[in-house]
């Protein structure tokens, strides 16, 4: 009688820790693409993300490196295909002179960082460094200009000293550097965070400095139309959004921005590694809460653009905690753990279901900084798990959305409760399907049943990859820097179209269809 009672009780268990989630996907009903844009990131000079993480110096000898950019991380970017790079910042961004940047190592002027740690900054790594390294990486440039400190003459001869092919004294000051031909400089920032670091103005103020800015940001290169992206809101600051919307020419606007960071409480932050699943769900709460802005920021947008012309760009997003003991607090370094990999996720659905209005976005930040997706120490370089994720995910680059009906059952954490699983669905040029699940439950499985909806196409191939691990807080280190890694996943059966699927508790599945 004990055997079959605790038979029973397994069976009880097991079914309890298994709910069941229904995906509809309309195969035929694609209207938009998914911008590869989205899939951008982000270096500011901010703790060891450029010196130390990108950059190790020209002279270095036991890192390889190309004019002292590190090599095994241009090959590890290169996989991620990484669209595009914002620098300098940030808050450094509006303290930033680019031509302290340029010319002779020996004679560049010196600055303090007081945002971030109170280092000296020497310079030694500029505007052709990081031109150069876009090159390299075979992404494209996104420049932050300084509207905090600057001046519309800096910002104006910095796009002519970059993107100018004729004869001026910026272009004849870039050849005399070493650089002959200019670079492609599409994306231009009109400065950060104008809000709070980037001066602590009004929207109403803000307005008529972009208008100013604006004005004198031409296109040098008349092949490659410059996109200025004006300084968007913080969070649900729904009404920076309708000033600038309402109150900037459209034909002087191609982007706003949004900046949204998940964290639990910004006076007092959760470890990085040694959080409790109550912090989780807190987390992933503040992340989900990305799908509302998105949406409410989108609703004031269509008021005054309904045709969409101008994106939503959310070029800083991710987790903010504390830093890891024995570190600079103003170097903002920070483990990546499972967590790390559900907030790509599901943050990643949201943009790429949205891509009617979302064409734009960057992690925060590439290395070394916040939700970095390479932590580096010296020769010994990781890729974390937000890494794996984001490379998971760039088959969805360029694709066009799929529209996904999603019925989910909740996770549940006291009185709060989020939706167990996220979802998001393209199709590319070469009639592929690609599906990408997120389970952020705990503790429970997740069965997933997807019917595709296509007419009379037959789907009869399944392949497929997960990202999962035996706790929450798992992550690698430079000791085991494999701990964590996307593997084969076999755990899904296709019949007359409807696809079945199991999701272990926080696990990432990308699945292939055709």
């Amino acid at each position: 009688m004990r055997i079959y009672t605790l038979l029973f009780a397994f069976l009880l268990f097991t079914r309890l820790a298994t709910s069941q989630t229904n995906v509809t996907v309309d195969v035929k009903g694609g209207k938009h693409t998914i911008s590869k844009h989205i899939y951008g990131h982000f270096a500011e000079h901010l703790g060891n993300c450029i010196y130390g993480g990108f950059y190790v110096g020209e002279e270095n000898r036991t890192i390889a490196h190309q004019g002292g950019v590190r090599l095994d991380v241009v090959d590890a970017l290169k996989k991620l295909k990484i669209p595009n790079l914002r620098w300098p910042g940030g808050c450094f961004a509006d303290t930033y002179h680019w031509k302290d940047g340029v010319g002779p190592k020996e004679k560049r002027p010196t600055i303090v960082n007081t945002w971030w740690g109170g280092v000296t900054e020497d310079n030694s790594y500029g505007t052709h460094n990081f031109l150069n390294m876009c090159e390299l990486l075979q992404t494209e440039p996104y420049l932050s200009a300084n509207v905090g400190s600057g001046t519309v003459q800096e910002l104006a001869e910095w796009m002519q000293y970059t993107t100018f092919d004729g004869i001026s004294p910026m272009s004849l000051w870039r050849k005399q550097n070493g650089r002959e031909q200019p670079w492609k400089v599409k994306f231009w920032g009109v400065g950060n965070e104008a809000w709070g670091c980037g001066g602590n103005m009004r929207p109403e103020h803000y307005v008529d400095v972009y208008r100013q800015y604006a004005t004198f940001m031409t296109g040098w290169d008349n092949s490659n139309k410059v996109f200025r992206i004006a300084s968007g809101a913080n969070s649900s600051d729904y009404n920076w959004t309708e000033v600038l919307m309402r109150d900037i020419p459209h034909h002087m606007l191609e982007g706003v921005a949004l900046h949204h960071y998940s964290v639990i409480d910004w006076n007092k932050k959760s470890s990085a590694t040694g959080f409790t699943e109550a912090e989780y769900f807190t987390t992933l709460q503040r992340a989900l809460f990305m799908d509302e802005l998105i949406e409410k920021h989108s609703a004031i947008m269509d008021k005054y653009d309904p045709t969409k012309k101008i994106a939503l760009v959310v070029d800083e997003w991710g987790g903010w905690y504390d830093v890891e003991k024995g570190t600079n607090p103003g170097f903002l370094f920070q483990q990546n753990t499972m967590r790390d990999a559900m907030i790509a996720g599901v943050t990643l659905n949201i943009f790429q279901n949205h891509s009617d209005r979302v064409r734009m976005a960057n992690l925060a930040q590439t290395i070394n900084v916040l939700q970095a997706v390479i932590l580096t120490k010296e020769e010994k370089m990781i890729l974390t798990p937000t890494y794996h994720v984001m490379e998971m995910y760039n088959v969805h680059q360029d694709a066009t959305l799929l529209p996904v009906q999603l019925q989910s059952p909740y996770y549940k954490m006291g009185n709060e409760q989020l939706k167990s699983v996220s979802a998001s669905a393209s199709i590319n040029a070469a009639g592929e399907i690609h599906l990408t699940l997120v389970n952020i439950h705990a503790t429970e499985s997740q069965e997933v049943s997807i019917d595709l909806q296509s007419g009379k196409a037959v789907f009869n191939t399944i392949t497929g990859r997960i990202l999962t691990s035996k706790k929450l807080q798992d992550h690698n280190t430079f000791d085991n820097p494999r701990n964590i890694q996307p593997i084969t996943y076999t755990g899904a059966i296709l019949n007359n179209n409807i696809l079945k699927a199991k999701l272990p508790p926080f696990s990432v599945v990308v699945l292939k269809v055709k």
